[in-house]
């Protein structure tokens, strides 16, 4: 058993969870997280990759959730800007399906309900035979474009575990919790480590951020009730190659009232997701071939070339644990966060030994969520310090004026050997990180295996020494996304060179 009492054990490695353990280990809090997998290994890396306010909840009246998420996308521009930025979104005006009145009412508020921006403000725009329109279908003649973010979204969730860890947490991963109870005012906790070896540790309270598995883990706590439920929503995205060469991204309407969007992603590529599918087994989501025909669909409505399933060159799924608030439309349900917070008493009726759930949410507002779910726990705490992450760069960002560019071109001239490429994709995945991953390599050689698609054998012992990263999947599709341009001959080096 481990000796020392944990002020929290936070259950979930994906965003919220990694979220939560940096705001409270900045907070002075000492921090266990214990995640049964890889760091953002499901719905945390199976976003669309937006850092975004949510335009389409406009029609669903959720403008506290979409101000919140709009003020929260300046806030994490500044702290993030090596793993997020800015995009254009371009969205071709479909008149039988919301008049140009209304899109142009719903992006006066999107301008306007996350208080001062500093991205640019929507405007109208013609298609034929402008940058608008490249890649679309010539009878799509007038749009809109407006202002929104990308990010690498499992990288997002590294970078707050790895700065949970720079400020004490101590981050467990494939380490899974199978019993607590509440003993002499604590909670008494029962883990299995990768080896499959028990052991027990003690929290003063415990966090429930299992994402799909909220429910399930309430019922590994003993005497706790559930009250809450979760809807659980498949959500699937197809990477096809680049469907135009101009930077911006399209947000496309369906009849259905949904939109699907057509993101750049990883120079070559297009990314075009995502759907609303309920669904009852969430382990181990898949794209169907229903959602492939409706994605396809969809964008074959407004591209001139058309996309068929043997252009698809990857796809993935992920569960949203939304939190059920009676909606039956899976796309009309609350992107908003609930937090359910349980305590039993002691002989004086006070509180003791907490359990806060998080069910729903979205990545754009985790760090708001984090600061929620401490002002929820800050009873059980009062020396916990003021809330933080509002100021403090994440692990990377803190590029010269938060400039990428220039960052680069500051990389490029430090190690003038290395190729442009390689650089370019180590700024964009570690920021000023990157120098610890490159260390002093004064040539390709220095990198050892070169493994193809910018991923060295240097940048694999980092991933595993520094990220957690243990099986090829970890480095190739979360840490990286290099396994998308990499040869199979190439991922099955990784996964020999790993396993070795």
């Amino acid at each position: 058993m481990t000796t020392r009492p944990f002020d929290l054990l936070v259950i979930g490695g994906g965003i919220n969870g990694a979220g939560i353990a940096r705001d409270a280990a900045g907070r002075g809090l000492s921090v266990l997280l214990v995640e049964k997998d890889d760091l953002a290994a499901h719905t945390s890396s199976a976003s669309t990759k937006l850092i975004h306010g949510g335009l389409r909840y406009l029609e669903h009246y959720e403008f506290r959730l979409v101000g919140e998420a709009l003020a929260e996308r300046e806030m994490l521009l500044r702290i993030a800007p090596h793993i997020i930025e800015p995009l254009l979104f371009v969205l071709p005006h479909e008149p039988h399906l919301r008049p140009a009145w209304m899109i142009r009412a719903g992006l006066f508020l999107y301008d306007r309900l996350g208080g001062r921006m500093t991205l640019p403000k929507s405007y109208g725009v013609k298609l034929v035979d402008t940058r608008y329109g490249a890649g679309l279908k010539p009878r799509f003649r007038k749009g809109f474009v407006y202002a929104d973010a990308r990010v690498d979204d499992a990288r997002l969730v590294v970078c707050n575990a790895i700065d949970a860890r720079i400020r004490g947490a101590d981050i467990r991963v494939h380490t899974t919790l199978t019993a607590a109870k509440r003993e002499n005012g604590v909670w008494r906790a029962t883990l299995v480590d990768p080896t499959g070896g028990s052991s027990e540790v003690t929290a003063r309270a415990l966090v429930n951020a299992g994402g799909p598995w909220v429910r399930a883990v309430l019922g590994d706590l003993a005497d706790v009730p559930i009250t809450a439920g979760v809807r659980h929503v498949k959500g699937s995205h197809i990477v096809v190659p680049r469907v135009h060469d101009a930077a911006h991204a399209y947000i496309l309407q369906n009849a259905d009232n949904r939109i699907v969007f057509v993101i750049p992603y990883q120079d070559r590529y297009s990314l075009i997701g995502t759907t609303d599918v309920p669904v009852e087994h969430y382990a181990h989501p898949e794209i169907s071939a229903e959602e492939t025909y409706y994605l396809l669909t969809l964008a074959n409505t407004y591209l001139e070339r058309p996309l068929s399933a043997s252009d698809i060159v990857w796809t993935y799924s992920g569960v949203r644990p939304l939190y059920d608030d009676g909606t039956s439309d899976p796309s009309a349900i609350t992107r908003d966060y609930v937090l359910q917070l349980e305590a039993s008493r002691n002989a004086t009726g006070g509180p003791l030994a907490p359990v806060l759930s998080i069910f729903g949410g979205k990545i754009t507002t985790y760090r708001k969520l984090a600061e929620a779910a401490l002002a929820e726990l800050r009873p059980f705490f009062p020396a916990m310090g003021a809330s933080w992450t509002s100021a403090a760069a994440l692990p990377g960002g803190d590029l010269p004026a938060g400039d990428r560019d220039a960052w680069l071109a500051d990389l490029q001239r430090r190690y003038p050997a290395l190729p442009a490429d390689l650089l370019r994709g180590l700024a964009r995945r570690y920021g000023t990180r990157a120098l610890t991953v490159l260390g002093d390599a004064q040539s390709p050689a220095d990198l050892g295996i070169d493994f193809g698609a910018g991923l060295t054998e240097r940048e694999v012992d980092y991933l595993r020494r520094d990220e957690w990263a243990s099986a090829a999947q970890d480095v190739l599709w979360r840490r990286t996304k290099c396994g998308l341009s990499m040869s199979r001959e190439g991922r099955e080096r990784v996964a020999e060179f790993i396993g070795q």
